[in-house]
């Protein structure tokens, strides 16, 4: 008899079988036939859902080396201009929850058009911006349509493959997203010296509809629409709550999000510190800027083959416990005034390479207990960065320089603090080779 997998479904379905797996409280998930994933396949989702993860990182690397020709233009600080990087990723925090349960309930697609379209216009207007202030507040719309691409792509690892794959691939994915910082800078640079400014946005909205049609045309569906998922308010925050009380979710999600705080002080703080601080080109800033993330990209690469011997949790606690002694002797160095350049590139490229082993695995572990509700939670796990994130990048913008390395070291001490406070409350195993998921849509 012909047999093919169904998703969420842990047996093989006979052809006409009506299939309907449940997410383990009783309610049916949605279903697709599925097939077996060839390389070429595999790799072909992953580079797609690269594509969808670099939407942001380029959102905000790109336009980095114009901070100061933008603040000249607008006759404001470069302190002033990061604000408009602080709301793009208060836009982006905010609008995954709202993008959460629209990619349950109407699968993966369909919320991917209308999020990239907003984000089109408003990388558009953010050309014809008359003043700063409303190029912060064309930022906040930008990522509100933007954002929907990195949650979707969040949510479909977990469609697509296996549970026991979900930190390689999204260190997989982090290799793709890697791209951003070695090519961004140097492309903004390039079109600031050139063009313009502006065109560094015409140029995000070139890219983002590059995607978008390869989302149409080549992106299989790997979710059907779930009318189960309600819209309602009073439906939707149970389940939010549901997801952040679990004890797994909420210590991964928390211990997590302010580790990877530490890239976005990085991102916020690195103007202000090279460009400001040491005084160098914005060219020079865009090299050293991709210079650096290269320790970020290692990371993530050494990730993968660590996983092949060791476990999500501990390469999470050892690789958090190196951010942690690295942002104290950080913090320690400059207070006593004892780095130069040389100094803060060493210990930023140490910083950046733990980044990319804590969240890949904070992220894969701390999503492992949701199936149906995998946009759900993709988006609160999202949000709960976003938020940190947006938090310690405006610090950065009001508190200047001064504060880049203070908040890099707190951070760091407040992951591990939620860390090793919060293991002794996790009772469910977190074992990614549990809960399988199986193969991926025509």
């Amino acid at each position: 008899m012909n047999k093919e997998y169904y998703l969420g479904c842990s047996a093989q379905c006979p052809d006409g079988v009506d299939c309907q797996p449940t997410n383990g409280t009783g309610a049916a998930e949605s279903t697709l036939p599925v097939r077996p994933l060839t390389k070429a396949r595999t790799r072909f989702i992953i580079l797609m859902l690269g594509a969808l993860s670099l939407i942001t990182p380029f959102s905000v690397d790109m336009y980095l080396p114009a901070f100061d020709r933008i603040a000249v233009a607008f006759g404001a600080t470069t302190s002033a201009v990061s604000l408009s990087l602080s709301t793009y990723f208060i836009g982006f925090g905010l609008g995954q929850i709202v993008y959460g349960p629209l990619l349950d309930r109407f699968g993966r697609k369909r919320p991917i058009y209308y999020g990239l379209f907003l984000y089109l216009l408003a990388s558009f207007l953010c050309t014809q911006a008359p003043n700063l202030n409303t190029l912060i507040v064309l930022r906040f719309v930008q990522a509100i349509g933007g954002c929907v691409a990195q949650v979707a792509a969040l949510a479909m690892v977990r469609d697509f493959f296996p549970v026991s794959e979900s930190a390689r691939i999204l260190s997989l994915l982090f290799l793709v997203i890697g791209v951003s910082p070695l090519l961004a800078p140097s492309v903004g640079s390039l079109l600031l010296h050139w063009l313009g400014w502006q065109w560094i946005f015409i140029a995000l909205a070139c890219f983002a509809l590059a995607t978008l049609l390869a989302v149409v045309f080549f992106l299989p569906e790997p979710h059907a629409s779930d009318p189960g998922v309600s819209l309602k308010p009073r439906d939707i925050i149970p389940t939010f709550l549901h997801i952040l009380t679990t004890p797994q979710f909420c210590i991964y999600a928390l211990s997590g999000a302010f580790s990877i705080a530490g890239l976005f002080i990085y991102v916020a703080g690195s103007p202000l510190i090279f460009m400001d601080g040491f005084q160098v080109s914005g060219r020079v800033f865009g090299g050293i800027f991709a210079l650096l993330t290269m320790g970020f990209i290692v990371g993530s690469q050494v990730n993968i083959v660590l996983l092949k011997r060791f476990t999500s949790q501990r390469i999470f606690s050892a690789a958090l416990t190196v951010q942690v002694c690295a942002g104290l002797i950080f913090f320690l160095g400059v207070q006593q005034q004892w780095y130069g350049i040389t100094a803060y590139l060493i210990l930023f490229s140490v910083t950046l390479s733990s980044l990319g082993l804590t969240y890949p695995n904070a992220a894969a572990i701390a999503l492992t207990s949701f199936s149906r509700n995998a946009g759900s939670a993709a988006a609160l796990l999202g949000f709960i960065q976003m938020l940190i994130g947006a938090l310690v990048s405006t610090g950065v913008g009001l508190l200047g320089v001064s504060s880049v390395i203070k908040l890099l070291s707190i951070t760091a001490l407040l992951a591990a603090a939620i860390y090793v406070a919060g293991r002794r409350l996790i009772t469910e195993p977190e074992d990614l080779s549990q809960n399988p998921r199986l193969d991926i849509v025509h």
